[in-house]
């Protein structure tokens, strides 16, 4: 079990402990998550799902991403001088997903009943956590946003999170009643009763008194989707993430342009001296970069909702296609990027988990921006996601805002199979990073041949827009590469925005290795949470 917050691992181990399934376990994790990381999910966000059945030998993806409002009307959006949705606000709250995705991966998989899995949250909203560094900081920061992009709106959010009108102190007990009665119910009467009973009418009349368009009949209409993994072959290891509408083929294809290109040398992936100095070299950080930004110009070009047009995804994969654009990217300076037409933005968590049977599950769940649309209901505790804000307002653009419609995430859980079983579980957040960490960690694992600690603390790099709807002409980057490799790519001309060593806005990755097959073939598991996290590795 691996998780961004130490609660939230021991949460899910002791699910597993108690017999439950890595589904089961993954639940519970998550409904803690919600509670002692309001700032990056909860049951306001999205999920998308990566299981791994070991009883079918298959692999199944779970999207738990929700959809527009069935009245939103971009023309008159339009009308009324909105050029783009706005980042924050009622206007970027789309149907919350992730609760239907825990309820239909339980009836698939599930052992033990909700109420199990959602008392280890319930229990730390009601009775309380203790604020940490990271929670503290994501508070004190979005409050000042919304006081001044919300004004009134604000309101929920103050109630909730800063009762007490003053920041909170480091290990104060922060008590989150509402929240804990809303999953209280839950747990009582179903998960179902988030879309179709009494949380279902709270949340439409909150909802509607925020000036949100999400009706009670968009949340009875909400369904999860199965759809079937992606996959590529990278160096004849297998790896695998969600489909569209999720960026999981925007990971890929980084892969994909990499493959093409002479791979690094193993040994430049082992840490240095005190760990002070690790990574690949400038070659290969600047392809991975340069990789990157071309890959991120195709999600602004065809990632959409594939129910609402047509994604070039079987190209994007093409090793054919991913030759010509390795071919395109100068070995010795920085391109220029295309410009962006999607805004950036994370706010995110990542977990997983592997079972004695040898079930695992990659889960991706997020608010998107910190605290999501900054829309909190008092009365429920729950805090609503703005994944609207990424859809377009243009006509023309493929992610064009439309009734129904699933806009494109920044989200995707990832696995590595070898000769077709699970051997890597992976994934990480970071929004618009993640791609680009995907890429990273795969890289490390299979072209380093390091262990998945290493791969998850090595120093990280991430093409980055420095603003709304820029192009990533940037690089966020940590300062703990091989000297000369900083300046080597500023020389190049890269523009480099230089983090502390170990910064979490670089991601927060996770992974857990099946050893010698895992625990269905006699092996065993290693797991590991980023450093840059307040994260837990557990076993049982």
């Amino acid at each position: 079990m691996v998780a961004p917050h130490h609660l939230a691992t021991a949460a899910g181990l002791g699910i597993l402990r108690s017999g439950g399934s890595a589904v089961d376990a993954a639940i519970a994790t998550n409904a803690v998550l919600g509670v002692v990381m309001g700032e990056a999910c909860g049951l306001g966000g999205d999920a998308f799902w990566l299981v791994w059945d070991e009883a079918a030998g298959a692999q199944a993806a779970l999207n738990g991403s929700g959809r527009a409002p069935a009245s939103v009307d971009p023309a008159r959006l339009r009308a009324s001088g909105l050029a783009a949705l706005p980042f924050r606000g009622p206007l970027t709250i789309t149907v919350p997903g992730a609760v239907r995705s825990w309820a239909d991966a339980h009836a698939r998989w599930g052992r033990l009943p909700v109420a199990a899995l959602l008392a280890p949250a319930i229990e730390l909203a009601r009775d309380g956590f203790p604020a940490d560094e990271l929670f503290t900081r994501a508070v004190e920061g979005s409050a000042r946003v919304f006081d001044v992009e919300l004004g009134s709106l604000a309101h929920g959010f103050l109630q909730v999170y800063r009762p007490g009108g003053r920041p909170w102190r480091l290990g104060e007990r922060v008590r989150l009643p509402a929240l804990a009665a809303t999953l209280e119910r839950l747990a009582t009467v179903g998960l179902d009763d988030f879309y179709e009973g009494e949380i279902a009418a709270r949340q439409a009349a909150a909802l509607a008194a925020a000036g949100a368009a999400c009706a009670r009949s968009d949340l009875a209409a909400h369904a999860s989707t199965w759809e079937t993994p992606l996959a590529l072959d990278y160096r004849g290891i297998t790896a695998t993430t969600h489909p569209p509408n999720s960026s999981g083929v925007i990971g890929l294809e980084v892969l994909n342009i990499l493959r093409a290109l002479p791979a690094p040398s193993p040994a430049d992936f082992v840490p240095g001296g005190g760990g002070v100095t690790a990574g690949p070299d400038l070659r290969w950080v600047h392809l991975g970069i340069e990789a990157t930004k071309l890959a991120l110009a195709d999600r602004d070009a065809h990632l959409t909702d594939p129910a609402f047009g047509s994604i070039p995804v079987d190209r994007l994969l093409d090793p054919a296609y991913g030759a010509e654009l390795a071919g395109w990217i100068d070995a010795s300076h920085a391109a220029d990027p295309p410009p962006a037409t999607n805004p950036p933005g994370g706010g995110t968590i990542y977990l997983a988990a592997v079972d004695r049977e040898g079930n695992a599950v990659s889960l991706i769940e997020s608010n998107y921006a910190g605290f999501g649309s900054g829309i909190v209901d008092p009365a429920t505790g729950i805090a609503y996601q703005n994944r609207g804000s990424y859809f377009s307002l243009d006509p023309g653009h493929p992610n064009v805002l439309a009734p129904g419609k699933r806009t494109l995430h920044t989200l995707l859980p990832g696995m590595l199979l070898r000769d077709g079983r699970p051997w890597v579980v992976h994934g990480s957040m970071g929004g618009d990073a993640q791609p680009a960490i995907f890429a990273q960690v795969v890289s490390a694992l299979v072209d380093g041949g390091v262990d998945v600690a290493t791969a998850v603390a090595s120093p990280r790099w991430h093409a980055a827009s420095p603003r709304h709807f820029a192009p990533p002409d940037s690089v966020v980057i940590e300062p703990r590469f091989r000297d000369g490799l900083l300046a080597g790519l500023a020389a190049m001309g890269h523009r480099l925005d230089v983090r502390a060593p170990f910064d979490g806005g670089l991601g927060h990755a996770h992974a857990i290795e099946l050893v010698e097959g895992g625990p269905a073939r006699g092996g065993t598991l290693a797991a590991a949470a980023d450093p840059r996290s307040l994260g837990l590795p557990a076993a049982w």
